[in-house]
């Protein structure tokens, strides 16, 4: 069935709110971007930090770096090897080869994503504000009792890998705390909003194993400034989608 003007239009504008441009994630909160061009198979940019990585309160500058350079580069390097790999498929390429890259790109994309989120929403004063903080205490009864939630969420991966995502679902309009396993399990159809990394490589080397004391670092850090523009971008997209 052919998709009208206007679906397309709906589909685009959703999308964009789900999968902001690597371009989008390095300008600041609300800043203007000619980010609306593709970015062609195999040719991501790595986005740096968007903040100073010494001025963090209990990660550590050699955490971060690691992170970002070794973990979130590793990942966007392999998945601009698997994009080109897959634009040289062809109706001959066996399906099992087809098949391996698909579920590589699918992998490596999630984790850059994800990656993106999780230091775009970091180097803030993880004080709440904005309308995020009413629609989190409207959601879930208070701020406090979404916390416990995200907080339990992201400790249930500790000594294991995840990641403990809070995403506003456009299929039911509803902010939503999910569990992630190995960047392909995701809420369906949802923007990321907080996104809270819980693979070791995220805290190991400042907390070892112990990764509560890793949890709390990271909510005295949030930006919330930024989790709150996504959660107005992505109130917008959805409501474009569901009107």
């Amino acid at each position: 069935m052919k998709m009208s003007r206007r679906d397309a239009l709906r589909a685009a504008t959703a999308a964009a709110a789900i999968f902001p441009s690597s371009i989008a994630l390095a300008q600041p909160a609300g800043g203007q971007t000619a980010a609306a061009a593709k970015v062609a198979p195999g040719k991501h940019q790595i986005v740096p930090l968007p903040f100073d990585p010494r001025k963090l309160k209990g990660l550590s500058e050699r955490l971060l770096v690691s992170h970002h350079e070794n973990n979130y580069a590793g990942a966007l390097k392999n998945l601009n090897k698997v994009e080109a790999d897959l634009a040289a498929t062809n109706k001959e390429t066996p399906g099992y080869v087809v098949s391996g890259l698909r579920e590589r790109e699918l992998q490596f994309a999630n984790s850059v994503t994800l990656h993106e989120h999780y230091f775009g929403n970091l180097g803030g004063n993880g004080k709440a504000s904005g309308a995020i903080e009413k629609a989190l205490a409207d959601t879930f009864g208070s701020l406090g009792r979404w916390e416990e939630l995200f907080r339990s969420t992201g400790m249930s991966l500790a000594g294991g890998s995840g990641w403990a995502i809070l995403g506003l679902s456009f299929s039911s309009g509803d902010l939503r705390v999910s569990w992630s396993g190995n960047h392909t399990q995701t809420l369906a159809f949802a923007a990321p909003l907080l996104v809270l990394d819980m693979y070791e490589h995220a805290y190991h080397i400042d907390y070892g194993a112990a990764a509560a004391r890793y949890v709390d670092a990271f909510f005295a850090n949030i930006r919330w400034e930024e989790v709150n523009r996504r959660y107005e971008q992505a109130v917008r997209a959805a409501r474009t989608w569901r009107s």
